[in-house]
């Protein structure tokens, strides 16, 4: 069999699907729902995996005494996810098919591992929430629809697996797709479709099935394919994160100064007249530079390097932005957190952040409530935030942040707070405003940066 199967994104490039538009997704559900078998039947039936690789757990599955190849084995690699026959850390999968490339995260379906689906969510494009055709809905659903919702997902697939167990019937489906609309309608920031399924059997995986006659619509893999992703980034705000400044060493690029990174949003244009921030300089784009030649225009995500008509103390963090579209500036900021770390969210903590490519330092102010992450609703008797915890939280930073609200631009939207000791991301963070307050009290005393 043929493999595009490799660590990073590298492995398109030397399949030779550079060129080809990518689509990262996440699959989510409850424990047993079959989101490990469903991406080991994806894998499989497009093709993507070695021959050694099939044979490997087709001999495992033999040696645990299943009578059939057990495809969840492709992704549960750790020898704790073999034992329990459940997936506990992220997985990431590649493969590609003529018509597109994709990144899977297999996340898992644990409550205790939360943190961990948010973690294989924050960058995907499409979310995949598998539901089990007996059970239907269930709290740990709603509480993947939700996390869906709060990381701005902009495309749900319910898959409803093991339609085989339910004889195939067209009534279970049409309950479980009313009672997931029911729940989708409380939230917002996605679209949805729905497909019934057996990840086991591949019914409607990669192949339509002939056991669900009275089903018309596209099998899983032809909705990865075709839907439109185009869209889902903000091609309205001029944002560009610097990461480099480039000044070649040859005399014949003496004078030569770049400054590169990758879009984050909006199209920058040569002539154009920019902002560059925190330091509200303005000045005008010279010329966009690319590997393979200069470009009177580019766009997110492409990754290129923006000279300016103008000498501008420029370094990495600082920010290139549309002259007529500015983020909001400040040092205050309100977010909602997923706390990722063992050790409780603390006021008055502090913590080093990374935004887009800026560092800096910041603290938290104030916990201002926590989200019942199953029911959306709030608890503020109760504030203590630790792992898999959703909260609402000010924090304080040293240096002022360009962004935007998450809703509007996940990139320059987005957040993480790393222990200083361990070096350990311990918080996700997606900004919704700036906040007003100037300082805060912490045991009877202020303290600002």
């Amino acid at each position: 069999m043929m493999s595009y199967e490799a660590k990073g994104d590298e492995a398109f490039s030397n399949a030779g699907y550079l060129d080809m538009e990518l689509l990262r997704f996440t699959t989510a559900g409850s424990v047993d729902d079959g989101k490990s078998t469903l991406i080991g039947r994806l894998l499989y039936d497009t093709k993507s995996i070695f021959e050694d690789q099939y044979a490997a757990i087709e001999a495992t599955s033999e040696k645990r005494g299943e009578d059939y190849v057990n495809l969840a084995l492709l992704t549960d690699g750790l020898r704790a996810e073999r034992e329990q026959g459940i997936t506990i850390d992220v997985a990431y999968r590649y493969f590609a098919t003529p018509k597109r490339k994709f990144i899977i995260a297999d996340t898992p379906g644990h409550i205790q591992y939360t943190r961990n689906m948010v973690t294989g969510a924050s960058t995907a494009n499409l979310a995949v929430i598998l539901i089990d055709a007996r059970h239907g809905v269930i709290e740990q659903t709603c509480r993947h629809a939700i996390i869906a919702s709060v990381l701005r997902i902009p495309h749900i697939v319910v898959c409803i697996n093991k339609m085989d167990l339910v004889n195939w019937d067209k009534n279970v489906f049409s309950r479980i797709k009313q009672d997931f609309e029911t729940l989708a309608s409380k939230l917002e920031g996605f679209d949805l479709n729905f497909i019934p399924i057996s990840a086991l059997l591949g019914d409607n995986v990669v192949d339509e099935s002939k056991n669900m006659p009275w089903y018309n619509g596209p099998t899983l893999l032809t909705r990865l394919e075709t839907i439109y992703i185009a869209s889902d980034v903000n091609h309205t705000d001029c944002r560009l994160p610097v990461q480099y400044v480039i000044r070649p060493q040859s005399t014949d690029y003496h004078d030569y100064r770049g400054y590169a990174g990758r879009i984050a949003g909006g199209i920058f244009k040569v002539g154009q007249h920019v902002n560059i921030l925190p330091s509200g300089l303005k000045t005008k784009i010279k010329s966009i530079d690319t590997l393979h030649g200069s470009l009177p225009e580019a766009f997110a995500p492409m990754s290129v390097t923006i000279t300016l008509e103008d000498d501008i103390d420029i370094s990495r963090g600082d920010m290139i932005v549309g002259d007529e579209d500015p983020p909001m500036v400040s040092q205050d900021i309100d977010l909602t957190v997923c706390w990722l770390g063992v050790k409780p969210l603390q006021v008055g903590g502090r913590y080093a952040l990374k935004h887009t490519t800026q560092e800096t330092r910041a603290i938290v102010k104030q916990i201002r409530y926590k989200i019942d992450i199953s029911t959306m609703e709030k608890i503020q008797d109760d504030v203590t935030v630790g792992a898999n915890d959703v909260a609402r939280i000010t924090i304080r930073t040293t240096t002022p942040l360009a962004f935007d609200r998450y809703n509007r631009n996940r990139t320059t939207g987005s957040l993480i707070l790393i222990d200083e000791a361990t070096n350990i991301t311990v918080g996700a963070g997606m900004i919704s405003s700036p906040h007003q307050i100037v300082g805060v009290n912490i045991d009877a005393g202020t303290w600002s940066i």
